[in-house]
């Protein structure tokens, strides 16, 4: 469940201080551009590559081998049961779209259903991999991109995305479509995304983090770019409007919006800041929407 990084600060002598992806692959400054399905790919393919190993030790704790957490708020799907019934997931065909080190789809497999991670990345499923061998508990692994997933039409019982691929895609209505094609009548899908207003205010967990900064209605993705201008990493961003135009051009039903709030507790030995979420700002406005939706019958 990744957010846009801190700026990049190439050439100012500090390359110890950020993150081993920024440079690694040269990013050299922030530009608001277009940015086309192919460079978003390619960009998005080459940044989890490098940053997988950080990204894991960071943040793998919180996440777990085989634990289920929607995101940052904590929201487990132990408790909030977001995908149905947890009796009717047993042998269950289930899709995980932008897996990353695939812990969501390894509790599902704990519970009895039968599931699928797919990821862009291989650096990623390379920490899947790793975390097979530590619980014992496989997941099959698919490395393909979300906006064309490569499983038949209507054979997927029940597909989710916790904060995976979606916000890192140039066509998300794409991804509905194909999410679409794959689930069989009836089917539900879930995806956990930044919330679109958090697209307004800088990614700071501190004061500075609470004073809008740009349009709420400015689509022009966040692009880290290198010095010859290529992206190496890109997040896009689409209004609460947009998601729901999505969702129902691809001809799905919205049936819940859901916006977790901030926990009036935190669990012992983590840490309550993930990037720009942090109990100030979460406890005054949203950080993540979960779209519960579901393909008519």
């Amino acid at each position: 469940m990744p957010s846009a990084p801190p700026p990049a600060s190439a050439g100012d002598g500090e390359d110890d201080a950020r993150p081993a992806a920024e440079t690694v692959l040269g990013a050299a400054a922030i530009a608001r551009r277009a940015v086309g399905p192919e460079e978003s790919s390619a960009a998005s393919r080459a940044w989890w590559d490098a940053d997988a190993d950080e990204y894991q030790a960071e943040h793998g704790t919180f996440l777990g081998d085989d634990d289920f957490v929607w995101c940052p708020e904590r929201l487990r799907e132990a408790d909030a049961h977001l995908l149905g019934d947890p009796a009717a997931l047993r042998g269950a065909r289930v899709l995980e779209v932008g897996c990353g080190a695939a812990s969501c789809s390894r509790w599902l497999a704990r519970a009895g259903a039968r599931v699928v991670g797919l990821d862009l990345s291989a650096g990623m499923l390379r920490h899947s991999r790793a975390a097979d061998g530590r619980t014992g508990v496989v997941v099959p692994l698919v490395q393909a991109d979300a906006g064309a997933i490569p499983l038949r039409d209507g054979s997927v019982d029940v597909a989710f995305s916790a904060f995976g691929a979606i916000p890192f895609v140039a066509d998300p209505a794409a991804v509905m479509r194909e999410v679409a094609r794959v689930l069989r009548p009836g089917a539900p899908w879930v995806f956990a995304v930044n919330h679109p207003m958090r697209w307004m205010f800088p990614d700071d967990p501190g004061p500075d983090g609470l004073t809008v900064s740009q349009p709420y209605f400015d689509r022009t993705p966040y692009a880290e770019v290198d010095e010859d201008g290529r992206a190496v990493y890109v997040e896009h961003h689409r209004t609460l409007g947009d998601r729901v135009a999505d969702v129902v051009g691809a001809g799905l039903v919205l049936e819940r919006l859901v916006e977790p709030e901030w926990p009036d507790e935190w669990p012992d030995g983590l840490d309550a800041v993930w990037g720009q979420w942090s109990p100030l700002r979460g406890r005054l406005f949203p950080g993540t929407a979960i779209f519960c939706c579901r393909r008519p019958w």
